[in-house]
């Protein structure tokens, strides 16, 4: 079992165990004894729903028949798939790495008859929602929160403490520790460094995050619409409508009133209506009937309306935000979602002892997710840019020290990061198990012009240090045009073995798995070595046909 899965599993078993105890609130006395409501769904299974990263619907699926043992779906609809769960095996769900967001199956309609009359179709809307039993549903959805609960009061409980240990050293001194620290977002990029702009001051707004919101923008399908008649957004910068906001939330929770809001994702182009009609009729029918008050951004219960051609599938979140926010706290420019990180490690299929090499690291992302998924190889990861190897090693440090706050034992990690040339790494011929990387698109980052020249090298030096035969590169890019007409030139050294297409931040790209030939690289390039050093190199930017 993988560390990240025993820290999951201790945290969500510890919140079972205290949730499972008997008290006054879910409880009640029967003949002496105390008998618990949800007893009886121990033994029932539920549909739970999942999305991943498109193109690793097959990995996830892998994942699901190895960890839960359970077969999955893969739906019409790409990045989407289905599994069975029993209930008391629900926190399981939550320890996928392959998967972005999950949510249990109200009920499914493979081929649902849409009426081509506007009016009619959202109608049957209407009509829909007395139709589906959501007992069973709301009894899961209810589990789950309670378990996110749990954790999440644990996690306050210790940022209290330690809130409490940082006043009572010396002020004087965390003032100039405070003045002298500067955030990965105040730092310089090479476009400021090589046009010469003014840095940010230490007092200007944090410009880290729009990278990630711009990213997970160009990431929402256009088609995505969610229930928003019912509620107004609030300004975020009026501070006396987020405490009003406040006010009314704690005023609902006490009555018992959930706040909820419908998200509807519909794909497919012979429907009458659109997302956001769909989503207003579903989601009026469910407030008079259950009385929910809708909420565009502070709501408790999400539902979801997933149209794809003729299916559709009405479900319950069981997740507030997608899976892939774990372990990077330092964002750079293009940070890979863990997710696809993950679906790209099980794609080299790692075995014990192996040596894995990230060349081009960034924020580190792959060789974080593997080194906690796979800790039985070892992992380097290296860059040219000197930001994106501190940001790699500041997530690595955040790793640790939310190890030691969790009371475990900090016995580091299977994990080096460098700064080096990516064409002229620091190690021996035929070194290298597995070399895994997220090359540079040429749209964020670089420039497909460069990548010209970059690829070709890259492969050359990329085949100098793994093993023949047995070594393996898992390579991401966009620029598909280069990477294969790289390819064509580096066919002696890799062999092209299977072809994933994923969506990165909208951009349809290609992970490549490459095998490594039988064929020296020393002989095909007429190195010569004396005492284990070459002689005769060629140039790193030089390529041969």
């Amino acid at each position: 079992m993988s560390e990240a899965k025993e820290e999951a599993v201790s945290e969500v078993t510890e919140a079972t165990e205290v949730e499972a105890a008997p008290t006054e609130e879910n409880s009640v006395r029967n003949g002496g004894e105390r008998t618990d409501p949800d007893s009886d769904l121990v033994a029932i299974c539920v549909t739970i729903g999942a999305t991943v990263p498109t193109g690793f619907e097959c990995t996830a699926s892998a994942e699901v028949l190895e960890k839960i043992g359970s077969e999955s779906r893969i739906s019409k609809d790409r990045g989407r798939i289905y599994f069975e769960v029993s209930i008391d095996n629900l926190f399981e769900v939550h320890l996928l790495r392959s998967v972005d967001n999950l949510f249990v199956v109200v009920q499914e309609f493979p081929s649902y008859q849409f009426d081509e009359n506007k009016e009619a179709a959202l109608e049957d809307f209407k009509e829909l929602v007395a139709k589906l039993s959501w007992a069973r549903p709301l009894d899961v959805w209810k589990l789950n929160n309670s378990l996110k609960k749990r954790k999440f009061h644990r996690r306050k409980s210790s940022d209290s403490c330690d809130a409490q240990t940082d006043a009572s050293g010396d002020a004087s001194k965390r003032k100039g520790d405070q003045s002298d620290l500067v955030s990965p977002s105040q730092l310089p990029t090479e476009d400021q460094l090589d046009n010469g702009q003014p840095l940010a001051s230490p007092t200007s707004g944090s410009q880290g995050e729009k990278p990630r919101e711009s990213e997970e923008n160009s990431e929402l399908p256009n088609n995505t619409m969610a229930f928003v008649d019912y509620a107004s957004v609030p300004p975020d910068d009026n501070p006396s409508d987020k405490e009003e906001d406040a006010r009314e939330a704690a005023k609902a929770k006490d009555n018992g009133l959930l706040r909820f809001r419908v998200t509807c994702n519909r794909a497919g182009d012979k429907h009458s209506f659109t997302s956001m009609e769909a989503a207003r009729n579903f989601g009026g029918a469910v407030q008079d009937m259950f009385q929910w008050k809708a909420d565009m951004t502070k709501f408790d219960v999400e539902v979801l309306l997933n149209i794809h051609d003729g299916e559709m599938v009405v479900g319950i979140a069981l997740t507030e935000e997608s899976l892939h926010r774990r372990n990077i706290t330092h964002f750079g420019p293009t940070t890979l979602r863990s997710t696809i990180a993950y679906g790209m490690l099980r794609l080299c299929n790692p075995q014990p002892t192996d040596i894995i090499v990230d060349p081009m690291c960034g924020t580190g992302a792959i060789p974080i997710e593997g080194a906690l998924e796979f800790p039985q190889c070892y992992y380097l990861a290296g860059d040219n840019n000197v930001l994106a190897v501190n940001r790699s090693i500041n997530n690595i440090s955040s790793i640790q020290k939310q190890r030691m706050e969790k009371g475990r034992t900090a016995c580091g990690m299977p994990l080096d990061v460098l700064q080096w040339n990516l064409c002229n790494l620091p190690m021996k011929t035929n070194s290298v198990d597995v070399i895994i990387s997220d090359m540079p698109f040429g749209k964020r980052m670089g420039s497909r012009k460069k990548n010209w020249d970059l690829y070709p090298a890259c492969l050359k030096e990329m085949g100098r240090v793994c093993r023949p035969e047995t070594g393996r590169a898992v390579l991401l890019t966009q620029d598909k045009k280069c990477f294969i007409k790289a390819m064509s030139k580096m066919g002696q050294l890799w062999r092209k073995s299977h072809t994933v297409w994923v969506n990165v931040g909208g951009l349809h790209a290609a992970v490549y798995l490459l095998k490594r030939s039988g064929v020296s690289f020393d002989k095909l390039f007429n190195i010569h070595r004396e005492n284990g050093h070459p002689r005769e190199v060629c140039s790193s930017t030089k390529v041969e046909e």
